[in-house]
């Protein structure tokens, strides 16, 4: 691989990482109760809860509710880093790597 080439791929990958890291995804759960906004690196920007939703007296439906709305959530970004990074995998597969 060239050192242009290699070029193109980090810049590719900073790009990757930028658009990654300013996309955001928005799981709902509880009808709005909890509503948890991750990115695309993964990283938890915001939980908010609706408390006129919430039963403070099923504190254990919140806390299902937080638990499913991290994992969908973690599940979707993981979802979208993959599908973004695909074309670059098939470039360093066809690299050898």
């Amino acid at each position: 691989m060239s050192r242009v080439d290699q070029a193109k791929m980090l810049l590719k990958a900073k790009k990757l990482q930028k658009e990654l890291k300013n996309t955001l995804i928005e799981i709902k759960k509880g009808d709005g109760a909890v509503v948890i906004e991750i990115n695309g690196e993964q990283k938890i920007k915001k939980v908010k809860l609706n408390k006129e939703l919430i039963d403070l007296n099923d504190i254990s439906e919140l806390e299902r509710w937080i638990e499913d709305a991290i994992r969908d959530a973690i599940a979707e970004s993981q979802k979208l880093a993959q599908e973004k990074m695909q074309p670059m995998m098939g470039m360093l597969g066809s690299l050898g790597l």
